[in-house]
């Protein structure tokens, strides 16, 4: 009888502070004379207690900075702020983002502005954030798209989305949800439906139940080594005709398809939704191979030895010639883009010999015996980011060898891409362009993230 008394107290307590933050919440819409929009998927969230555990899957503390978007009137943001470092808003609604400036003061940065086109780049300056959101039914997936999408500064991410699209995100083959969605999700993150909740927390009440996701990245030796670009294109053209047979939506040939179906253990009529990710990924280097896939391992190279005058006297594997200090020769290259404004880095592979998983130049390497610093300079463009000039390639510095070059004789050359990087997990991981100004920003704060190399070839070019 006490358990029953105890368990009616409490379903009672929770209607009262359910009623209570439905009718403060309906006195704010009054006074803002502001109507919950359907374009906007506006759903305010009204259960605090669902708010508080949302909150705290997030497991956020005073070192964090957290992004939140989709705030309303602050339901998730009531049980942040105050407990991490650095809490930042973004709201479309122009009514809700001052009345959330108001509200929390200097407590929260508020951004008036579509998530969808929020830039996070800034914000590798900071070692990585955390990202939480009640995500518009609308708008939910290109949200995720702009804040998930490799490379991110994101360390982990709660949302609430559409129990219909939650379930893509998670989807496992041979299951309706499975498909492009889910898969450029699990590429490079591993999500889990945490709980669904029913309208009845919302205001006004959305159709549909939600579900709460969170998502934490898949560790980088998770999948085969492939291009993430090559991935996504295959992945897109395999699903462009659902019910189709997956051979009819690639460009193979019959006799080679079998071989391919052979490699992979698969029936020749196979349909999109049976392959599993690993088998997605084989299947993306198989037909769309990477040019830096088929190299050789760093281990087999014999490089130039030099002396002070950068002139050569001997020829030893690279492996030695690290251990040693022995000097030698490398270029780094920084594409830029149309405008010249914004620079493209690469983050190294988990697999390179010194600074693995850093940050570096668009492209860089040794040069090969025999070689000039020139066609270098061209071929390593070519073999890491999968690009040719678009013009001429010209050179900005040459630096002497020392401690800060890794004992290299360098030279700096930059130049605009022809067509589209594209990057393979054999020795780059990923990367994107970035505005100069947020490099500088990045290498001052944040030294450690990057090669030693890159931040000498840097400074270098923006001083020269």
């Amino acid at each position: 009888m006490e358990l029953l008394t105890s368990l009616i107290d409490s379903a009672n307590k929770f209607v009262h502070g359910w009623r209570v933050h439905l009718s403060e919440l309906q006195k704010q819409l009054s006074r803002l004379d502001l109507t919950p929009s359907r374009k906007l998927g506006q759903s305010f969230l009204v259960d605090e207690n669902v708010s508080r555990w949302i909150a705290s899957q997030l497991q956020a503390g005073p070192d964090d900075t957290v992004v939140e978007v989709g705030p309303g009137f602050g339901a998730l943001t009531e049980h942040l702020v105050g407990k991490v470092g650095r809490l930042i808003l973004v709201e479309k609604d122009g009514r809700l983002a001052e009345f959330l400036a108001d509200k929390f003061g200097d407590d929260v940065e508020v951004v008036h502005g579509d998530a969808t086109e929020y830039d996070v780049r800034p914000h590798f300056a900071e070692g990585g954030i955390k990202f939480i959101g009640n995500l518009p039914y609308s708008s939910g997936n290109e949200i995720l798209r702009c804040f998930l999408d490799a490379p991110s500064p994101v360390t982990n991410a709660v949302v609430m989305v559409q129990k219909e699209v939650a379930e893509r995100f998670v989807a496992r083959p041979r299951t309706k949800s499975y498909g492009v969605i889910g898969l450029m999700l699990q590429e490079r993150w591993r999500p889990t439906m945490l709980k669904t909740v029913g309208p009845a927390i919302f205001h006004p009440r959305p159709a549909v139940d939600s579900s709460i996701v969170r998502f934490d990245p898949r560790p980088v030796d998770d999948l085969p080594l492939h291009s993430g670009e090559g991935f996504s294109s295959v992945v897109k053209q395999g699903f462009s005709r659902r019910r189709k047979q997956l051979h009819n939506n690639l460009p193979f040939e019959a006799e080679e398809w079998e071989e391919i179906c052979e490699k992979l253990e698969l029936k020749p009529n196979v349909r999109a939704e049976e392959l599993t990710l690993e088998q997605w990924v084989s299947l993306s280097e198989l037909l769309d191979p990477h040019p830096c896939a088929a190299l050789p391992p760093p281990a087999t190279e014999s490089l130039d030895v030099v002396n002070e005058n950068d002139e050569m006297i001997d020829t030893r594997p690279r492996g030695e010639i690290h251990e040693k200090g022995l000097l030698h020769r490398a270029v780094h290259i920084f594409l830029l883009n149309r405008t010249g404004n914004e620079i493209y880095l690469q983050k190294r592979s988990h697999l390179k010999d010194t600074h693995a998983g850093k940050w570096d130049s668009s492209a860089s390497g040794h040069v090969d015996p025999g070689e000039s610093y020139y066609d270098c300079a061209l071929r390593e463009m070519w073999e890491e980011v999968w690009v040719k000039p678009k013009d001429e390639v010209k050179r900005v510095a040459r630096i002497e060898a020392s401690a800060d070059t890794d004992q290299e004789f360098i030279e700096v050359f930059v130049a605009e891409a022809k067509g589209s990087i594209r990057v393979h997990g054999k020795e780059v991981d990923c990367g994107r362009f970035f505005p100069v100004e947020v490099v500088e920003r990045w290498v001052e704060d944040r030294p450690q993230d990057f090669a030693t190399g890159f931040r000498t070839c840097f400074r270098a070019w923006r001083e020269g």
